[in-house]
């Protein structure tokens, strides 16, 4: 990946690819059972709905629209990098035929889902962006210090709200479904599939024997440190444990079978270093 960021056309190649799975999963996926999932496309969809106007078009116009709204309101630095995701999204739609490969429009939109988060988080590995509505997100950030998450969900929801006058609540259920298949989607890819769980393990007495229980588990790491958060500077010691999901339950038989005073801080962790 490092050597696509440092390429410039190698970059270019990445991205435009990243378009190409986006505009993929809107015209093999969502538009063919008219299901706007927020963003300029599900724009474009509503708009196709309702008067035919091809969605490559509509995505253009409306890209341009924030595209000029982001020259006068945002840095030329983040004008910048959205240009070429703007134009080449609608190019790549008007190319790639609409068309219904998939009967079942829950099924469609499940599989489009997940789709669309990977062309996103391509574009996101390389620091890109496919414009639309990415745009007031930015804004409201900027100038009202709102957190472009949730500007960015409320308005894919507002998008999608309007899948209700125009194809019905069930369309409406189906993209908010979808924002939330998609963004599940792209945390995975973006943190990786072998995800682990993190074990925070503090007891007064046997320590020691849990530290040895755990560490005879298959796929578990065990380390040992000192916690000090006294003003004198005392502390404690704790383990911190790093285990395979399917051991999760198991370890925590086992520190309970050794003490069920300890105390145990949980959690799930996407990536772990220095660990064999």
């Amino acid at each position: 990946m490092d050597k696509i960021r440092s390429n410039q056309w190698l970059k270019l190649g990445f991205i435009t690819a990243a378009l190409a799975v986006i505009a993929l999963s809107i015209n093999l996926f969502f538009a063919p059972h008219g299901v706007a999932a927020g963003g300029a496309t599900g724009l474009a969809i509503i708009v196709y709905e309702l008067a035919k106007i091809p969605t490559a078009i509509t995505t253009l116009v409306i890209n341009l629209l924030l595209l000029i709204l982001s020259a006068f309101l945002l840095p030329r630095a983040t004008t910048l990098r959205i240009v070429y995701g703007s134009f080449m999204l609608p190019v790549l739609m008007a190319l790639i035929p609409t068309t219904k490969i998939v009967a079942d429009r829950t099924l469609a939109v499940m599989v489009g889902s997940v789709v669309i988060a990977l062309g996103f988080t391509m574009l996101y590995a390389v620091d890109a962006s496919s414009g639309g509505t990415t745009v007031p997100p930015l804004i409201f950030k900027r100038y009202w210090n709102v957190k472009t998450a949730t500007s960015l969900f409320v308005t894919d929801v507002v998008v999608s709200s309007l899948n209700i006058p125009v194809s019905g609540l069930e369309a409406f259920i189906l993209a908010i479904f979808s924002l939330g298949i998609t963004n599940v989607a792209m945390n995975y890819m973006q943190t990786g599939l072998d995800r682990k769980r993190m074990l925070h393990v503090f007891s007064h007495q046997r320590l020691g024997e849990i530290n040895r229980k755990l560490a005879e588990i298959p796929a578990s790491h065990v380390e040992t440190m000192l916690v000090s958060g006294t003003d004198d500077g005392a502390g404690q010691d704790m383990l911190l444990v790093v285990i395979d999901q399917q051991y999760y339950k198991y370890a925590l038989h086992v520190i309970r079978a050794l003490d069920k005073q300890a105390i145990i801080v949980a959690g799930e962790v996407a990536e772990v270093h220095g660990v064999n």
